[in-house]
């Protein structure tokens, strides 16, 4: 899993958590750190062949962001790659965020164990596997 802050989001506390969370229920998680483009987050997740890029956005510009990574996924083949995201994120927003591609919007108050769960069941879904 790659976990991201696309943006010029500066605030990475969260993804931080998110990311530890992760590796504790047994996932391999890479962090690219704050203020990646959806190129260069594309671009990672591809070169690290990795399942889901989880995106993390405080910054409000979500419904720019989000769509753009999957968009780019899409053109560069890798549309099997699943996107999820979270942060401060707008009840209202998250249905454009999923027309748009992303599987799921983590909001505050989810749980990591939820998360995990969700990111576990949503990549067997997608490789077949019961």
């Amino acid at each position: 899993m790659l976990v991201a802050k696309p943006g010029l989001d500066g605030h990475d506390r969260g993804a931080l958590i998110i990311a530890q969370a992760l590796r504790d229920e047994g996932m391999e998680v890479i962090y690219t750190g704050l203020r990646q483009s959806p190129p260069q987050i594309v671009a990672t997740a591809i070169q690290e062949d990795v399942d889901v890029i989880g995106l993390s956005c405080l910054s409000g510009a979500h419904n720019d962001l989000f769509p753009e990574v999957t968009r780019l996924l899409k053109e560069q083949g890798a549309e099997d790659i699943l996107v999820v995201g979270g942060g401060v994120i707008p009840q209202s927003d998250i249905p454009f965020l999923e027309k748009n591609g992303v599987a799921r919007i983590f909001t505050s108050g989810t749980t990591t164990k939820e998360t995990a769960d969700f990111i576990r069941s949503a990549v067997k879904e997608r490789e077949g596997r019961p």
